[in-house]
């Protein structure tokens, strides 16, 4: 982006997606705009790596929500990116994976179109299709599946819609990608046996995907929860489940290699 790109975006919001975290899978119109930002409000689980990207002049915020350790509510956060753009020419909204993929993206550009504020989505890679791949897991496969879902299993208190039908989901689809669903597989996976997915259906949890310390754990979904309570596995992970799974053990082989280092400041 170029200074006279910047002077004439004065006070505006872009919403950007940071991938899931391999620093190579950043866009390159995310990355300019990381080089170029006055203020950067960020999630947190932007990697490290993408953070190293941010320019050394930008005003960095940690606006992270984790399961149990919220650092700033939705609301605090829509009114800090209206405030930042009140005197500042480029706010960068960085969100893990894609904003508009479970990241309230969509939440936050209709919060901030309310205000008056310029807002731009700059889409990222989600983690439900990076994270599966770096595992050796195609979330479609012309033998296996040709339909994939992509459902949160952490679902917010008062939403419009109280319970996601699981039943439809395990009906309709070969492929079943949870975000945000680690902690309530107990809940989930018997709503999925009840609508008759069978106990040796293949699945995985993924943690950390794509990053150097991308961790996976492989089951049924007759054994994964005390596979899960034995090995202590813990979010963040991606889960999937159908018989996709089953061509990890021969992909995985060919995973793609993590960049580690980042552009030297």
């Amino acid at each position: 982006m170029t200074q006279q790109l910047k002077t004439q975006c004065q006070g505006k919001v872009y919403l950007v997606g940071a991938g899931p975290g391999d620093p190579g899978l950043m866009t390159v119109k995310g990355k300019t705009l990381l080089e170029q930002a006055d203020v950067v409000i960020y999630d947190a689980l932007v990697s490290p790596a993408i953070l190293q990207m941010i320019s050394l002049q930008a005003e960095k915020i940690n606006a992270g929500k984790r399961r149990g350790r919220h650092s700033k509510l939705q609301a605090e956060t829509t009114q800090l990116l209206i405030a930042k753009a009140q005197n500042n020419a480029v706010v960068v909204r960085l969100k893990g994976g894609d904003p508009f993929v479970f990241g309230r993206g969509g939440e936050e550009m209709s919060d901030l179109i309310e205000a008056g504020v310029p807002v731009e989505v700059v889409p990222g890679i989600t983690s439900g299709i990076a994270a599966p791949a770096y595992a050796g897991i195609p979330v479609t496969h012309r033998g296996y599946s040709s339909s994939v879902t992509f459902v949160t299993g952490h679902e917010a208190v008062g939403k419009y819609r109280p319970d996601v039908n699981w039943d439809a989901i395990a009906k309709g689809s070969e492929t079943i990608v949870i975000y945000m669903g680690v902690h309530n597989l107990p809940n989930i996976i018997p709503r999925l046996l009840a609508a008759g997915l069978a106990a040796d259906t293949p699945i995985a949890l993924i943690r950390w995907g794509t990053r150097s310390d991308q961790a996976e754990l492989v089951g049924t979904l007759e054994n994964i929860v005390p596979q899960i309570e034995a090995t202590q596995f813990e979010a963040p992970a991606i889960v999937i489940i159908g018989q996709v799974v089953n061509l990890h053990h021969q992909l995985a082989i060919s995973r793609p290699k993590i960049l580690e280092t980042c552009r030297q400041k």
